[in-house]
């Protein structure tokens, strides 16, 4: 009986490991890739200048509200406590607006998060199609990031197929 049974673990195993060579693997560099397409960085550039202008709308809020507490600090002693309070209302309304618009921008549903998936999503799609194509013409199983592969200490450049994957996306 317990020959029968190492026998069959045996024999699963060895079906196991010739089923496993049989799946091919391959490996794409996506840093590489997205710094060789045009038209990822046209649209990080896109987002930067984006980032940028919306930034400064900000830190002109900013500064706003630093003026505005500075003049109240320096009138306060002057100022009735009705005007006081008017003052510190006004003042923590700015502040708030400036979170706001800080939300606004910058925000996990922010317009800039809507614009980075506006942007990268159809450059996103056309890679994944490309690498389906690639997969399917080179009898390939398993495609992996190497750029995202911690784990990974060597890879035989025999299947690195980041360059076949730019010249499918019409780059280099």
């Amino acid at each position: 009986m317990k020959r029968i049974l190492a026998l069959i673990i045996s024999t699963l195993c060895l079906a196991g490991g010739i089923a496993a060579k049989d799946n091919s693997v391959a490996y794409v560099d996506m840093a590489y890739i997205l710094k060789n397409l045009p038209q990822y960085e046209t649209a990080n550039e896109q987002l930067t200048m984006m980032a940028k202008r919306w930034q400064k709308e900000v830190d002109a809020l900013e500064q706003e509200i630093r003026v505005m507490t500075t003049n109240y600090q320096t009138e306060q002693i002057f100022l009735s406590e009705e005007m006081r309070q008017r003052r510190e209302e006004e003042i923590l309304q700015k502040e708030q607006e400036a979170i706001e618009l800080k939300r606004k921008y910058f925000g996990e549903a922010g317009e800039l998060v809507k614009k980075r998936e506006a942007l990268l999503k159809p450059i996103q799609d056309e890679i994944y199609a490309a690498i389906q194509e690639l997969a399917n013409e080179k009898h390939i199983d398993v495609i992996k990031d190497r750029s995202s592969d911690p784990g990974l200490l060597y890879m035989s450049s025999k299947l690195d197929y980041s360059d076949q994957l730019l010249q499918k996306l019409g780059a280099k």
